[in-house]
């Protein structure tokens, strides 16, 4: 039991009258670029590395520059 095509035509139809076309309509094109900008932001995570600072890497010790390999 769900909602029917009637319920949802005079539910749309209540909306309508509440807020008018043009507001639906700036309504619906924020919501839009919502979505698209955080689907950009999304893909533009995919697939990239952190970068590796070469100064987190080398460590000094008493002013003497110490590598992480060379701790072991």
């Amino acid at each position: 039991m769900g909602i029917g095509i009637w319920e949802l035509l005079v539910l749309f139809l209540i909306v309508l009258l509440l807020f008018g076309t043009k507001r639906l309509r700036n309504i619906g094109n924020d919501l839009g670029g919502a979505i698209k900008g955080f689907r950009t932001a999304m893909n533009e995570g995919d697939g990239e590395k952190p970068a590796i600072d070469k100064r987190e890497s080398d460590r000094t010790i008493d002013g003497e520059a110490v590598s992480d390999k060379e701790k072991l």
